[in-house]
């Protein structure tokens, strides 16, 4: 009896264990009849309701787009200054060999210029893709595709040339395609160097060949859509002779560096920007960090007596004197334990009472310091920063500093009287010229630039500002260009007037307090004085050949170039000679 009672609940439990898996199954049944009939569902909108989206999907992936190139940038009359040049790649594919190594090496090797034996060992080493060289030109490529060889193909690249080489090679700066490094102007005309307006676009197979169809341009896609040309504001010719002359200068003076910047003082635009060491953009890498640094924009010094011109105009400006005011000159005077001389003091110990022409001609120290000195330490900074110091010019280069401009409650007696003739500021060569540009322009100061602009990019980027009053920028030109004729300078021209004034400073210790024994030497003035068409400033650091003085090493340089400039433009003589007097 407790056998079969045994039996049946075994049975039972059996039983129940038999309708629980037929439930289960009956449940995984449902599951799947209803996915398979959502995955008909889904393929049914994929397929024939939402298949527009799928296949442009589809075919985005597939899609491949012409590489483009920079465009071209020319000097203001058309010289090409930088452009693309497209070169290729040649690999070689083993899985798709149609002919054997030496077959290929026989073909191929009067085109690459490479022994045949030697392509042959190239063609059998192992891997999926072999480089057989790099960077030929386009006639080559040319002739490797009329080959049709299945198992070679062409890597299309663009590599920036500069075909005037080392010419401007600061301005311009140089350009890298593979790792997108630029400088210069390829560095701040970049958007507008690679700015395409159509874009080729084309399929491709997963080997990257083109699918051609009814749609598709056989022309577009062999030619290379290109950016927006540059024009710049440089004459090359110009930039020429301002290279050669400062490079002259410094090896005759076995100098650091130099620069010669030539200006339009109308309009603001620099017709030469000279920097010295210079480089070859074609072989930058090649170059040093000081020969690729435009040390002209980045690095500040003691502007020396140039500066007076702006400490006199400021005075000026404010009516503490006029173009006939008279300045005690001592000769000499104590600052705290610091006695400041003229240069001459040998010579001339006390001049007295001194015209502002004086003070321009024999670069008199005292005079600029009575004369700063009629100006309160917030006035004389005031005006200064009107003319641009210790603040940016905004030229389109890169890497322009602010200079050092100390904030007038920060002055001091000595600070006040230094700032007079050039030495408690610290400028860079483009802010000096950037000042000196509105008193050669009836007193409005215009953004320096090296880009020719429409007139839209024109009114955006470029701004003018009255610095002084058109009376007093006349009154120092009259005055300045009063004292280079009455004077002995090396810069005085004959047929034209030259309103312009030399400096010398010495070179502050770089990783220490103090001065070193050298100097900074420059020349700054425009020309004709009467109608200013040209503006130089030229700089030499460190001559350590002969007389060092901005009169005897920037000097020089100043006139050779001023002439030759005057002649090219074709300028205007406004100097009456004695003999037509």
């Amino acid at each position: 009896m407790r056998t079969r009672l045994r039996n049946r609940e075994f049975e039972t439990e059996k039983e129940k264990r038999a309708r629980a898996f037929d439930k289960l199954l009956a449940l995984l049944q449902i599951f799947f009849a209803i996915f398979s009939v959502s995955l008909l569902v889904y393929l049914f909108f994929i397929m024939v309701l939402d298949f527009g989206h799928y296949r442009a999907k589809a075919r985005s992936q597939r899609v491949g787009i012409i590489f483009s190139m920079r465009g071209d940038i020319f000097d203001r009359n058309g010289i090409k200054l930088a452009t693309d040049k497209v070169y290729s790649d040649v690999y070689a594919h083993p899985a798709d060999y149609d002919s054997k190594p030496e077959e290929l090496a026989k073909i191929l090797s009067p085109i690459l210029n490479i022994p045949q034996d030697k392509l042959v060992q190239k063609l059998k080493k192992p891997g999926p893709v072999i480089t057989l060289k790099k960077d030929i030109d386009r006639n080559k490529a040319k002739q490797i595709a009329k080959l049709h060889l299945r198992e070679i193909s062409l890597g299309k690249k663009n590599t920036r040339e500069y075909p005037q080489g080392t010419l401007a090679a600061h301005v311009l700066g140089y350009y890298n395609f593979d790792a997108d490094i630029a400088n210069g102007v390829e560095y701040t005309a970049k958007d507008r160097l690679e700015h395409v307006v159509n874009t080729v676009k084309f399929q491709k197979t997963r080997d990257g060949k083109i699918i051609y169809d009814f749609m598709t341009d056989p022309v577009a896609t062999t030619t290379n859509p290109k950016g927006e040309n540059i024009t710049l504001t440089i004459d090359a010719a110009i930039q020429h002779i301002c290279e050669k002359e400062i490079e002259k200068m410094v090896k005759e003076k076995q100098a650091e560096r130099g620069t010669v910047i030539v200006m339009n003082p109308k309009n603001g635009e620099i017709l030469a920007y000279a920097v010295y060491p210079t480089f070859d953009p074609n072989n930058y890498k090649k170059a040093t960090a000081q020969q690729l640094k435009n040390w002209t924009l980045t690095d500040v010094f003691p502007p020396g007596s140039t500066f007076k011109t702006i400490t006199v105009a400021s005075a000026m400006d404010l009516g503490k004197i006029n173009e006939n005011s008279k300045i005690l000159d001592t000769g000499k005077t104590t600052i705290g334990k610091w006695e400041i001389k003229n240069y001459d003091y040998n010579i001339r110990p006390y001049p007295g009472e001194i015209s502002l022409e004086y003070l321009f001609e024999h670069s008199s120290n005292i005079g600029s310091i009575n004369v700063a000195r009629k100006m309160s330490p917030k006035e004389f900074y005031d005006e200064l920063k009107k003319f641009g110091f210790g603040a940016k010019t905004g030229i389109d280069l890169p890497g322009e500093s602010t200079g050092l401009l100390p904030f007038w409650p920060h002055w001091d007696i000595g600070i006040h009287s230094t700032m007079a003739y050039g030495y408690g500021t610290s400028v860079t060569a483009i802010q000096m010229i950037s000042a000196v540009q509105a008193l050669a322009n009836n007193g409005v100061k215009i953004t320096p630039h090296i880009i020719k602009y429409s007139q839209e990019e024109y009114d955006n980027k470029i701004h003018y500002t009255q610095v002084v009053k058109p009376e007093t920028a006349k009154s120092i030109t009259r005055l300045l260009a009063a004292a280079i004729n009455h004077g002995h300078s090396v810069i005085k021209m004959d047929k034209y007037n030259v309103a312009a004034k030399t400096g010398t400073s010495r070179k502050p210790n770089e990783n220490a307090s103090g001065y070193s024994p050298y100097m900074y030497t420059s020349t700054i003035g425009y020309l004709p004085a009467s109608d200013p068409q040209i503006l130089i400033y030229v700089m030499v650091d460190s001559a350590k050949v002969g007389a060092v003085w901005g009169n005897t090493v920037a000097g020089p340089v100043f006139y050779e170039v001023a002439t030759q400039v005057a002649r090219m433009m074709n300028l205007k003589p406004d100097k009456i000679s004695t003999e037509n007097n």
